[in-house]
C-alpha cells in the first residue's frame, strides 16, 4: 500500500464522502451558481477530511493496542508526521474555502468543525459523546444556506432533524467498535447504554428523523414524507430479525439503510 492509498484509508473516506454530497446536494436546492456548488463541496471535504485524519491520528496508539489492521496510521502504513501535516492543510484549505460563502458560513463552518474536533480530542470517550455529533450535523444546514444568494438561516425543523441524523449516525458508527474501543478506554455514551440500547436508539432517531422532515415543511405532508417513515420501520424490523444471528451486521446495515432514506428526504423538504 502506497503512502497516498494510506493517507486516503486514514481519512475515514465513506463518511467524509457521504457528508459532502449531502451537503452539496442541499446546496444545488438554494439556487447556487455552478462556482458556488464548488466552493460548498471542496469547503466541507476539506473539513471532513482534516476530522478523519485527527481521529486516526490521535487514535493511532489505541488502535494499534488491539491490533486494528485496517487502520494505517497504527499499523505503521503511513506516518503519523505526514497525517499531521495533512490535517492541517486540510483544516486550514476548509476555513479558507468557506470563505467564499461568506463570512457567516464560515463562522458557522469553523464552529461545526471545533466542534468535531472535540469529539477526535476527547468527548468521544465521555457521556457527551453524541453532542459533537448533534451540533456539528445540525449546523451543517446552516453553513450551506448562509452562503446562499439570499444568505439566511434554515428553519428550525431541519436544524432539528439534521441533529437527530448526527446523533444517529454516532450510534450507529460506534456499534461495530464496541468492544475494541472499552478495551482501550473510550467510553462514550453508547459504550455505557450497550450495543443492544445503542442499537436501539440509532433506530428510533433514525425514526424520529424522518418524521421531523415529514412534518416540518409548512403546508401538508409530502408523498415522500408518507413512504419514507413506514419505509424505514419495516427496514429496521427485517434488520432487528436477521441481527439476531451471531456474527451478522444485518441491524447495522439496516441503519445506513435508513440514514439514506433520512438523506434523501432531508434532500427533497431541505427545498
Amino acid at each position: 500500500m502506497g503512502r497516498i492509498e494510506a493517507l486516503a484509508r486514514s481519512c475515514h473516506p465513506l463518511p467524509s464522502l457521504a457528508v459532502t454530497v449531502v451537503a452539496t446536494a442541499l446546496a444545488v436546492t438554494t439556487g447556487r451558481s455552478p462556482g458556488g456548488l464548488v466552493a460548498v463541496g471542496a469547503a466541507v471535504l476539506a473539513g471532513q477530511l482534516s476530522v478523519g485524519w485527527l481521529n486516526d491520528l490521535l487514535d493511532a496508539g489505541r488502535d494499534a493496542s488491539v491490533g486494528r489492521k485496517d487502520k494505517p496510521v497504527a499499523a505503521g502504513v503511513v506516518s503519523r508526521k505526514l497525517v499531521l501535516i495533512a490535517t492541517i492543510a486540510a483544516a486550514a484549505t476548509a476555513v479558507g474555502l468557506s470563505l467564499l460563502s461568506g463570512a457567516d458560513a464560515t463562522l458557522v463552518h469553523v464552529v461545526t468543525l471545533c466542534s468535531a474536533w472535540a469529539y477526535d480530542f476527547g468527548l468521544k470517550a465521555t457521556a457527551f459523546s453524541v453532542v459533537p455529533y448533534a451540533v456539528s450535523f445540525g449546523l451543517l444546514p446552516a453553513f450551506v444556506t448562509l452562503g446562499a444568494p439570499d444568505g439566511h438561516w434554515p428553519p428550525s425543523w431541519l436544524i432539528a432533524a439534521a441533529a437527530l441524523l448526527g446523533s444517529a449516525a454516532h450510534f450507529a458508527n460506534v456499534i461495530p467498535d464496541l468492544e475494541d474501543d472499552a478495551a482501550t478506554g473510550v467510553l462514550g455514551l453508547p459504550h455505557r447504554l450497550g450495543k443492544a440500547a445503542s442499537a436501539g436508539v440509532a433506530a428510533a432517531l433514525a425514526v424520529i428523523t424522518g418524521v421531523v422532515l415529514a412534518v416540518g415543511p409548512p403546508g401538508p405532508v409530502t408523498a415522500a414524507g408518507v413512504v419514507a417513515v413506514p419505509l424505514s420501520v419495516v427496514i429496521l424490523a427485517v434488520g432487528r430479525l436477521r441481527g439476531r444471528r451471531a456474527g451478522s451486521r444485518a441491524n447495522f446495515n439496516a441503519l445506513l439503510a435508513v440514514a439514506v432514506v433520512d438523506v434523501a428526504l432531508l434532500i427533497i423538504t431541505g427545498a
